[in-house]
C-alpha cells in the first residue's frame, strides 16, 4: 500500500520524515510505502485546503488501493475556508473532496471517503518542536530550558502559534530559527512516541492512525 501526506512546506516535509523516521521504517518492513508530499504551488496552507482535495480524489479514483492524507497546520484561521477550530477545517476539507468527487459523478462513495483522511498540526509543526524541549535545548545549546509556553504544546492560541514561541526563543539567544534547518535537526533527536503523548489532541491521532494502518 502507498501512503501519501500532503503537508504545507518543506520545513514540515523534511521535520516530519526525520521525527517519524523509524515508523517509516517500520511500516515500509510490513509494505507500506508512506511518503511526504508539499502542498501544490500556490499559498501553501490554502493549497492543502483547496487544492489537495481534488488531487487526493484523482489519486484515489485511479489508484483505490492507495490512501491520501491531508495535514495542515491549524494557524492561520479562516485561511483557504472559513475556519478556527480543527472540527471546523476537517469539515471543510473533507466538504472540498466530496465536491470534487461529485463534480466527477462520484456520489457518496464510502470506500473512497475512508481512502481520504484529514488531521492537522495544532497549532503548526513548532509544537512538535517544542514538545521536543530537550533536543530544543540542546540545538540551543543551553545548560537548562524552562518551558514558558503552555502545557501541553498543543494548547497554544492563533494570536500565538508555536512558530512564533520557537522564533522569539532563538532570537532571545541570539540565533535566528531556520524551520527547514532546525526543525529536522531537532525532531530527528526525538522520540516520536514522547512527542506523540506530548500532543495527543492532533499529532498523537495521525501518528496512531499510521502505526496502525495495514
Amino acid at each position: 500500500m502507498r501512503v501519501i501526506i500532503y503537508v504545507e512546506g518543506p520545513s514540515d516535509k523534511a521535520a516530519l520524515a526525520a521525527l517519524l523516521a523509524p515508523l517509516l521504517r517500520l511500516k515500509q518492513q510490513q509494505g507500506v510505502s508512506i511518503n511526504f508530499f508539499e502542498a501544490p504551488p500556490g499559498n501553501k496552507k490554502e493549497s492543502v485546503l483547496v487544492k489537495v482535495p481534488a488531487k487526493a480524489a484523482n489519486i484515489l479514483l485511479n489508484d483505490p488501493q492507495a490512501l491520501v492524507i491531508a495535514l495542515p497546520d491549524l494557524y492561520p484561521k479562516n485561511l483557504g475556508l472559513p475556519h478556527e477550530t480543527v472540527d471546523e477545517l476537517v469539515h471543510g476539507i473533507n466538504k472540498n473532496f466530496a465536491a470534487t468527487l461529485s463534480s466527477k459523478g462520484v456520489q457518496d462513495d464510502v470506500r473512497l471517503k475512508d481512502r481520504f483522511k484529514v488531521f492537522c498540526l495544532k497549532y503548526d509543526l513548532e509544537a512538535l518542536v517544542l514538545a521536543a524541549r530537550e533536543s530544543l535545548r540542546q540545538r540551543l545549546g543551553l545548560a537548562s530550558l524552562a518551558s514558558s509556553w503552555r502545557i501541553p504544546v498543543e494548547e497554544q492560541n492563533h494570536d500565538h502559534p508555536p512558530k512564533k514561541i520557537v522564533e522569539e526563543l532563538f532570537q532571545k539567544h541570539g540565533q535566528r530559527y531556520r524551520g527547514t534547518v532546525d526543525a529536522p535537526i531537532i525532531l530527528s533527536m526525538a522520540s516520536y512516541q514522547e512527542i506523540a503523548n506530548a500532543c495527543p489532541q492532533c499529532f498523537k491521532p495521525f501518528v496512531d492512525f499510521l502505526t496502525w494502518v495495514r
